[in-house]
């Protein structure tokens, strides 16, 4: 019986819980391949076992081209995270004709279009179910149950700190600082939380989404970008008032000669599906010509739900190798050389519904002088909503929802309207999403 040889570079939280699934699963997976898959070495600079998870000491080494240049190793699983020795393994690996699983968003999302041509040159298997969305299986759905589609639009709720967050101050009426550090001590946030909560993390997931649903490449650079910490109780409750919830979504849509990528906090009617997401899951909502609509729901990060994507990969890649069917399915869904390069609309030229607040004076003539600035721009105004009066000279929320508004128009008016003496406060604007 032919054995498959597979080496993990990183032993830390995800690559200790790959080893474990597998370690506890492996005579299952066998019974699955008809073939053994044997874990030959792992990669790491502590180089011991982690608690809970024991291998033999002999299977462990600080350098990882021991298994990228073991010639019985067919697949290096790379875990180390990061962009710089983490690209040169994937790179290496491929030269000396080895297939490679990964769970790097933010190495895919900025060296992804790299990556993918070197992996087709060498005739090299890629998987990367990991990267976006954990265990949710998001990447197969695009590239191969959806290969016969036509994909028009994602939206994604794909950060589980984000989500968690978001969830609390609507449930909970917490303020944002206060639920971060209680998520930091849970373990749901990072000690550094930038990345989850400017949206970091979602855009490099939605770069890699946009591109598999598309087949165009994509620069997780050229995608807008914002984050959540702009939003406060108020704004849920104002949201709640017009029935609508408050999420962080990565957004692609496909508009022809160009797409729409970008990801910032969004107004959604709260009988969306996507409303009901809470906590740390993560879903991602596809809608395509076809298939209709689409919800794929689940843990989007964590030791043991990120380790079942990546064995999940592994397994894959096995089959392949033992069936000698590498280029059965292309490691992006399309031939590398029939990848395009559409434009990735400008944030500016986006029409959409906006909520805006605003923190100003509470005296007549006002709404008067900001309808004026608003209609300069030809932005029509839907609803407004002041709540309570101002006491004391403090100033008072006042919400508008417009009309559909190119976003350049919406930025000018408020630049001028943020100048203005009873404008107390920078003006805040959120997108509506309402007809997902």
């Amino acid at each position: 019986m032919r054995v498959i040889n597979f080496g993990i570079i990183g032993f830390g939280t995800v690559g200790s819980g790959v080893v474990k699934l597998f370690l506890e699963n492996q005579d299952e997976i066998a019974r699955r391949l008809g073939f053994k898959l044997r874990l030959k070495k792992i990669a790491d600079k502590l180089m011991k076992s982690k608690e809970g998870v024991y291998v033999p000491i002999d299977m462990i080494t600080s350098d990882a081209y021991e298994i990228i240049n073991d010639p019985e190793i067919d697949i290096v699983v790379e875990l180390v995270g990061g962009k710089t020795f983490a690209k040169q393994f994937i790179i290496d690996a491929f030269k000396n004709k080895k297939h490679v699983v990964t769970a790097n968003k933010a190495l895919l999302s900025e060296f992804g279009n790299e990556i993918f041509t070197e992996a087709d040159k060498a005739n090299c298997y890629i998987g990367f179910e990991a990267s976006v969305g954990g265990v949710i299986p998001v990447i197969k759905t695009i590239k191969e149950s959806l290969a016969g589609d036509k994909i028009e639009s994602i939206y994604g709720i794909m950060n589980g700190t984000c989500n968690y967050i978001l969830t609390k101050m609507s449930e909970e009426k917490k303020d944002f600082y206060e639920i971060l550090l209680d998520a930091q001590k849970k373990g749901y946030a990072e000690a550094d939380p930038t990345l989850d909560i400017d949206g970091i993390d979602a855009a490099h997931k939605l770069a890699i989404l946009t591109s598999l649903a598309f087949g165009t490449n994509v620069n997780f650079s050229n995608i807008h970008c914002e984050g959540i910490r702009d939003i406060t109780n108020l704004d849920m409750e104002f949201a709640a008032d017009f029935d609508y919830t408050i999420k962080l979504l990565g957004i692609a849509k496909d508009n022809g000669d160009k797409i729409q990528a970008k990801v910032h906090p969004t107004l959604i009617p709260k009988d969306h599906p996507l409303a009901s997401v809470r906590l740390e899951y993560n879903a991602i909502f596809i809608k395509g010509v076809g298939c209709g609509s689409i919800l794929l729901y689940g843990k989007g990060a964590g030791m043991m739900p990120t380790a079942s994507a990546v064995l999940g990969d592994i397994i894959d890649c096995a089959r392949h190798i033992h069936t000698n069917s590498i280029k059965t399915i292309s490691n992006r869904g399309y031939l590398e050389s029939n990848m395009q390069n559409k434009q990735i609309e400008f944030i500016d030229d986006i029409v959409s519904k906006f909520y805006i607040r605003l923190m100003v004076v509470d005296k007549p003539g006002v709404l008067a002088s900001i309808s004026g600035i608003l209609g300069e721009k030809n932005i029509s105004i839907e609803s407004v909503v002041q709540k309570g009066r101002a006491q004391n000279g403090e100033g008072v929320p006042l919400v508008i929802f417009t009309h559909d508004t190119r976003e350049k128009e919406l930025r000018e008016a408020l630049n001028k309207i943020g100048g203005m003496d009873y404008c107390l406060a920078k003006p805040v604007f959120f997108r509506i999403e309402d007809k997902i």
